[in-house]
């Protein structure tokens, strides 16, 4: 079978848990395509695009399963403030992730896959006051270690290398900004003021799906038969 491969950071990784996202399409999707799940919580961008290279089929590899979707979801720990060692200043993290797209699209590259359709998801907000309170408790106390306009920055950057790519963003920055009414609100998205719950990931489902019906209908859960005979 096809498969649907899921890279990211933790938000990535927790996509397995009840309710996530990476559960919820791999139940759509069943018997039409696998979805894999290469999150790494605490990876950034940098780190991701080191294990693309080992996870992702090379295109001299022989009966490797196609990947048909890759949905890339990084920005999250790249955004976190020096000294976390997560940290990568805006013009590396918009390098990196130009990189991703250009290996699976350029002829030249060993993971050029001119069958991979890509998508991008945006960094969410993260809640300063539950992220805050988490970390003041600690022993002893750390300070805040986001800050969100420069979240937002990498949120607007994801936007920006999709837009040079053509290739469709799913905005979730906007999406819960919006919906949470801004701080006050964040904290109903959020499991400890960076992990979403399942609403958002329920949000990020809705989210991928529409845009792969918009870009990509051929790869939409209602326009694919089952793999093996009913």
């Amino acid at each position: 079978m096809d498969a649907i491969m899921l890279l990211g950071d933790s938000l990535t990784q927790g996509g397995w848990e009840p309710g996530g996202f990476a559960q919820r399409l791999a139940y759509r999707y069943a018997r039409r395509m696998d979805v894999v799940n290469r999150g790494l919580s605490g990876y950034n961008a940098e780190w991701g695009l080191e294990v693309f290279r080992q996870v992702f089929p090379r295109k001299d590899q022989k009966g490797a399963q196609k990947v048909k979707l890759l949905v890339i979801w990084f920005g999250a720990n790249d955004a976190c403030l020096p000294p976390k060692v997560q940290h990568s200043p805006l013009p590396k993290f918009t390098e990196n992730m130009n990189a991703l797209l250009t290996l699976v699209r350029d002829p030249t590259s060993p993971y050029h896959s001119p069958q991979t359709r890509l998508l991008l998801i945006t960094p969410p907000p993260f809640s300063a006051l539950q992220r805050g309170s988490i970390l003041a408790s600690r022993t002893p106390p750390e300070p805040l270690d986001r800050d969100q306009a420069t979240t937002r920055a990498y949120a607007e950057a994801v936007k920006a290398v999709g837009e040079a790519h053509g290739v469709p963003v799913v905005d979730m920055y906007t999406e819960l900004w919006e919906r949470a009414g801004g701080e006050e609100g964040m904290g109903r998205f959020m499991h400890d003021g960076l992990h979403v719950n399942a609403d958002a990931y329920e949000i990020l489902y809705d989210g991928i799906l529409d845009a792969v019906k918009e870009h990509y209908p051929e790869l939409h859960p209602d326009n694919m038969p089952f793999v093996f005979a009913p």
